[in-house]
């Protein structure tokens, strides 16, 4: 499986094979030796999986853990087509504020890896789309936060068309707001 580093400090993107034959295609977006090759340690122990199904033009996020206990994320989409979002919100860290984007798919089985602290986003690019998420911790709705994905300082670029938003994350508030109020994650290297 080939892989690169995003342009976050610690989070990856993977590239499997895709074997494909009339019935279909297969793919192991996981695998633990390349992971482990990459990330120079084996994947976190999974504490919960989850996943989303989202009609086209929903945009999830940008959302990330306090830290700690902070969550890391291994994400693939395994239906439809997203535009998924890598967002360096640890104060400290060499990346912060940068962010990369990536189209995931279930043809292409890329898959990707956020460290604690990481935020993450994604706009699906068509109906019934599904992202799955390998978690290093349970959900806790307390540990759980939100930034805008309309931030000018973040600069995100969105899909063209209006985003279909949660309530919580149109009321997120900017990068500015809140590393004041102290709810940014630091990055301990």
């Amino acid at each position: 499986m080939d892989h690169r580093e995003l342009g976050v400090a610690g989070a990856y993107a993977f590239f499997p094979e895709v074997f494909p034959d009339e019935r279909g295609d297969f793919a192991s977006p996981y695998q633990e030796t390349a992971f482990a090759a990459a990330v120079g340690r084996r994947l976190f122990p999974v504490a919960q999986a989850s996943r989303s199904v989202s009609r086209r033009g929903v945009v999830r996020g940008v959302h990330y853990t306090l830290v700690p206990p902070g969550t890391a994320k291994y994400v693939t989409c395994a239906g439809g087509r997203a535009l998924d979002y890598v967002i360096d919100l640890r104060i400290g860290s060499p990346t912060f504020g940068r962010w990369e984007s990536l189209e995931l798919t279930a043809a292409n089985g890329v898959a990707v890896y956020l460290p604690p602290g990481v935020g993450h986003a994604f706009a699906a690019l068509e109906d019934d789309t599904v992202v799955c998420y390998l978690l290093s911790e349970e959900y806790q709705k307390e540990h759980e936060l939100a930034l805008s994905v309309f931030d000018g300082e973040l600069g995100l670029r969105l899909p063209p068309g209006p985003p279909v938003l949660s309530e919580r994350d149109r009321r997120a508030p900017t990068l500015a707001e809140a590393a004041a109020q102290g709810l940014l994650p630091r990055y301990d290297g």
